[in-house]
């Protein structure tokens, strides 16, 4: 079979989005490449973000390729399907633009995973898969019967069909991946680095998936949830690749980079500097030592509330006091020269102590943000505690809710944020 991979061309103009809009490498396709590949099947992998590709000539090149299936991501790759985009405005265009050129069409992500039915329907697509990707994917292009594919939403006839949760796969095992020289080349981007100027080529990459915790706003319920660690022989050499392509700065995207010394020791002295997402009442200082001797310059720590009243609302199970938190970022400092913790604004927030708490950080060279507003993703146990199960209208009730909130956003932001209909309802350039 030949399979068309796609990362579209994105932009969110006029959305809520908070993450990073620069490129970044889209796992997800990369690992299914992979497994399209060992299978026999003919792949053409696009990501017209990354290689500035218009609409028009990703949907060029597919249908030169002349697909029997074409797959589509929801979201600017794994590194943001906790802080989605709420809008499916971009894939959207493309399938509509792409029309049948592509064969069966399937479309990837968080959108998918958590309201099923609903992005069949916004999308047009003939499959949406529910949860990680990769093994669906291969399963699909070895299957005509689409009920026999677990984790999917597709339409029989004009009726849509579910066939499962979402899908949690083994990833421990997963190839070490392999990129374009030119597309490693086009990467310039090292993702929430701040210490200094990126003058080498920058990638993402994957050590872990999954979280054991369950704070109540993170969107992961039904995509990422379960922790795994990827086997390190497999990861290192995946890294060993990318430092022959001249990478000098990873991002780890894991949803939470646990300490792990096997692989901090392996990475001393391997010359390749990387940026984490963790929590940082986890960490020992030995660990935090290690951690800036393997390389690590950036760390983005969740601290979301500074009362432990306010932590204990969002589940966050820390046993650490705000003074403890406090203390052990600054002693993260000491060895890695970015270090960031995050603030979630919540209702009762004392500005004045968090002013202070910033101050008191922020002399000691921890940044700590404004902290910002909180939207209640499907995916998350907040959405379930304030409307309960999500149905088809579950993104624009959250993007209502989250609109009526809240009159000023996140400081990317400089305009407020469109409604969902309308985000949806308009091209994405």
């Amino acid at each position: 079979m030949k399979v068309a991979l796609v990362n579209p061309p994105w932009s969110f103009t006029g959305s809520i989005y908070f993450g990073c809009r620069e490129p970044h490498l889209p796992l997800e396709l990369g690992y299914s490449r992979a497994l399209l590949e060992a299978a026999g099947h003919e792949v053409l992998l696009l990501d017209g973000h990354l290689c500035g590709q218009s609409m028009e000539e990703i949907v060029a090149a597919v249908t030169a390729f002349a697909p029997t299936m074409t797959v589509v991501t929801t979201a600017p790759s794994y590194l943001f399907w906790r802080c989605t985009q709420p809008e499916l405005r971009v894939p959207k265009e493309f399938l509509a633009v792409l029309g049948r050129a592509g064969g069966r069409t399937v479309a990837v992500g968080p959108h998918g995973s958590a309201t099923p039915l609903a992005a069949l329907r916004k999308l047009g697509a003939d499959v949406v898969v529910r949860g990680e990707c990769e093994e669906i994917i291969a399963r699909l292009a070895a299957c005509d019967d689409l009920a026999a594919v677990p984790s999917i939403a597709y339409r029989d006839g004009d009726m849509p069909r579910v066939t499962g949760l979402p899908h949690a796969g083994a990833f421990t095992d997963l190839p070490a991946l392999r990129w374009p020289p030119s597309w490693v080349a086009r990467h310039r981007h090292h993702h929430h680095r701040f210490e200094a100027k990126p003058d080498v080529p920058g990638a993402e990459v994957e050590s872990s998936r999954g979280c054991p915790y369950a704070c109540s706003f993170c969107a992961k319920l039904d995509f990422r949830d379960k922790y795994r660690r990827r086997d390190l022989a497999i990861l290192l050499d995946e890294i060993e690749g990318l430092r022959a392509q001249e990478v000098g700065y990873l991002y780890f995207i894991d949803e939470i980079f646990l300490p792990q010394r096997p692989l901090l020791e392996a990475l001393v002295g391997r010359g390749v500097q990387f940026g984490i997402q963790t929590r940082i009442d986890l960490w020992k200082p030995e660990m935090l030592d290690l951690l800036g001797a393997a390389g690590c310059v950036s760390i983005e720590a969740g601290v979301e509330s500074l009362t432990e009243a306010g932590r204990a609302a969002l589940d966050k199970n820390c046993r650490m006091s705000t003074d403890d938190l406090a203390e052990r970022l600054l002693y993260a400092r000491r060895s890695v020269p970015f270090v960031q913790a995050n603030l979630i604004r919540t209702e009762g927030d004392d500005d004045a102590m968090v002013a202070a708490w910033r101050e008191r950080l922020q002399h000691g060279g921890v940044w700590a943000n404004d902290p910002v507003p909180l939207y209640p993703y499907p995916s998350s146990p907040d959405y379930v505690r304030l409307f309960g199960a999500p149905d088809d209208l579950a993104w624009e009730r959250a993007h209502a809710h989250y609109l009526a909130q809240f009159t000023a956003f996140s400081d990317i932001q400089e305009e407020r944020p469109q409604a969902l209909a309308a985000l949806e309802a308009v091209r994405g350039r």
